[in-house]
């Protein structure tokens, strides 16, 4: 006997939700969904599924993976996440010594100008050029896992080594430590939001008044952080 087909639209919200799972793609997502709700997996059917029972399902299959990435998956899975794309922010000019003083900055991002990705399963990165009077976003560098060559940590931590500072909303143990490595310094954003305005918060702390994990990134020598962490403390 035949097997149910499965919808267009469920194949491609499965796609979707595979997409935001670290080293997942639809047939490993398939197998879970499976012993989760039964196939085919149908709207209906997927509408009630939990994140307790997607965790506990093909046991524990997904057990142990980042919250933040799993209820992404489940919105894509129930067609609460939109299934179309969305129009990406335009790049703005910028030439190498336009902007004295400023830091190069990643973010982990699946839609439009938002800062919503967990690294290891994010789209792309947006990057921006940051000083202490401006912001530019310079570049979008899309992500394709086939060439990561069977280190995926290490082929997205590659992609922003020209990075000085990485915000994303989650990000492992074992993955920080390649990022660091590659010359960026991580930091968790897992309440999600627009990539600009933590743009604009870490304008708003370049200069004099930059926190010592900041000035070395900047690559301010230790005197000058030793004096602006005296500031600081005297102020």
């Amino acid at each position: 006997m035949n097997a149910t087909p499965i919808s267009n639209e469920i194949a491609l919200r499965i796609g979707l939700a595979a997409r935001e799972l670290p080293d997942t793609d639809a047939a490993r997502l398939l197998r879970v969904l499976a012993d989760a709700v039964g196939l085919p997996p149908t709207e209906k059917k997927l509408s009630g599924l939990t994140v307790k029972a997607f965790k506990a399902a093909q046991d524990g299959e997904f057990a142990d993976a980042d919250s933040v990435a799993l209820k992404s998956a489940l919105g894509y899975l129930k067609g609460e996440n939109t299934l179309q794309a969305e129009p990406l922010p335009e790049i703005e000019s910028y030439s190498e010594g336009d902007m004295p003083g400023s830091i190069r900055v990643a973010c982990a991002s699946n839609k439009s100008e938002m800062l919503d990705g967990h690294f290891g399963s994010c789209k792309r990165f947006l990057i921006y050029q940051v000083s202490e009077s401006e912001n530019r976003l310079v570049e979008i560098r899309e992500i394709d896992d086939a060439e990561a060559e069977g280190d995926k940590n290490g082929y997205r931590a590659s992609l922003i080594a020209d990075c000085q500072v990485l915000f994303v909303a989650s990000i492992g143990g074992p993955a920080a430590a390649k990022v660091v490595r590659a010359g960026a310094h991580p930091i968790k954003k897992p309440q999600m939001g627009e990539a600009r305005d933590e743009i604009l918060k870490l304008q708003r702390v370049i200069g004099s008044k930059a926190p010592p994990w900041l000035a070395k990134v900047m690559g301010q020598s230790p005197e000058e952080r030793i004096r602006f962490e005296q500031e600081e403390a005297t102020a």
